[in-house]
């Protein structure tokens, strides 16, 4: 029996045509190509996932292929032996090193001594150097004059995530390319795509979960989706309560019910809310990191009023919409405030528990303060019972009638 053969490699991009959401490079190598105006040396840069090494075996791939309608078209054929070695990584005139394994000036040595030999099979001899940041600096070195200078037959392709760790006089000689992350639209439609292929649906908002995981990364999309339907024993269907359990993700509804306890300042109440997701699931950075998600939906829904809320229910929205109408900005900022400074200290604390239950008390304390605008307008009045500012300025003016406030109150320069 074969063995199972996992999305992200089954479906990995073999031309230009296939390779998702890279639009800029396609169209200049592919016009590169065709004008028979290659560069000697390129190096191709972004996040894990987005394509990188996929790009540099098509160029290999594209360039070596023995149609001969391939360079004319921009686009190997993908049947002859050339195009089905370098494919498979066994073509002996595309060379693919591991710079993070062979980072030394001796494995470069062996490069420089191996380049001066014309390809065996292929018209041009390739090599492709992954995470080539990974070197040493002897081994950039050594690297310099060869790269510069190459014998014509020879094309250099490097890979890697940490472009700043790459020497500039590296950079230099090179040809440069950003990958960019694909957005969440992007890759819902490439697993979409995928999942037709292979007969299955999935819900919309599981897609959606999925594709903000990944962050931008079509390979992790690929792997989480792999996973997603083995969880749901390959049904034909794959709901999104199987994706939130896989990915460790609390339920929406009780995430924004939640934030509603949180909002109501009543700690008992949020306190108990906690202790059930805690129940389920110990990831409190997790849950974190989903109350970020919906205080930042809760404000742009405030502020905006046509926003969509991606990847939540209609019931989700309504209730989002109506919590986004009774909390107040500046009490939606500071909680995002608050929350964002708790980030780094639930993750390093000894007791996560604790620490999230002592965020809990604060923000339920802080929605409890009276408003300060409302505040230094009473104090104000108070203060001079003789003047009657309200009566003499429209609500319209409450902003710069603040501002007044501010600069004669006492205490205003303890809150700017």
């Amino acid at each position: 029996m074969s063995s199972y053969l996992v999305l992200a490699r089954k479906y990995r991009p073999q031309n230009f045509d296939e390779l998702v959401g890279q639009e800029v490079l396609v169209t200049t190598l592919s016009n590169a190509i065709k004008n028979n105006r290659l560069h000697h040396a390129y190096i191709l840069t972004g996040i894990r996932g987005v394509g990188k090494t996929t790009t540099a075996r098509i160029i290999a791939k594209t360039i070596n292929c023995s149609d001969a309608d391939a360079i004319t078209a921009a686009k190997a054929c993908g049947v002859c032996d050339n195009c089905c070695l370098i494919s498979s990584s066994r073509h002996q005139d595309v060379i693919e090193i591991d710079a993070a394994s062979r980072t030394g000036v001796d494995d470069i040595r062996e490069i420089i001594d191996s380049i001066a030999y014309a390809p065996v099979s292929a018209k041009y001899k390739i090599y492709i150097i992954d995470e080539v940041h990974m070197l040493s600096n002897n081994a950039f070195n050594a690297l310099l004059k060869t790269l510069e200078e190459p014998p014509a037959h020879v094309k250099f392709i490097f890979a890697t995530t940490e472009i700043r760790k790459v020497p500039i006089t590296i950079l230099s000689r090179c040809q440069r390319f950003d990958l960019r992350r694909l957005d969440e639209s992007e890759i819902i439609a490439h697993l979409k795509n995928i999942l037709q292929k292979e007969n299955f649906e999935a819900d919309e908002a599981a897609l959606q979960a999925i594709a903000k995981m990944s962050e931008g990364s079509v390979r992790d999309s690929l792997s989480m989706l792999d996973q997603a339907l083995a969880s749901n024993n390959h049904q034909k269907f794959l709901p999104l309560d199987v994706v939130e359990k896989m990915l460790g993700l609390s339920n929406r509804v009780q995430v924004v019910e939640f934030f509603e306890k949180i909002l109501s300042g009543n700690f008992p109440n949020a306190v108990a809310a906690f202790s059930e997701f805690y129940a389920y699931s110990s990831d409190c950075s997790q849950l974190l990191n989903d109350l970020l998600d919906v205080v930042h939906k809760t404000m742009s829904a405030k502020l905006i009023k046509d926003y969509r809320l991606d990847g939540y229910s209609q019931f989700q929205q309504e209730k989002v919409r109506e919590i986004a109408q009774k909390a107040s900005l500046g009490s939606l900022i500071r909680i995002w405030q608050i929350l964002t400074k708790s980030v780094t200290e639930i993750n390093s604390f000894s007791s996560p528990k604790m620490a999230f239950e002592v965020l809990i008390a604060k923000l339920c304390h802080l929605v409890a303060l009276p408003d300060l605008q409302n505040l230094l307008l009473d104090l104000h009045q108070k203060q001079n019972p003789q003047q009657n500012i309200l009566a003499q300025k429209t609500s319209e003016n409450n902003d710069d009638l603040l501002h007044e406030i501010l600069r004669n109150f006492e205490g205003a320069k303890i809150l700017t």
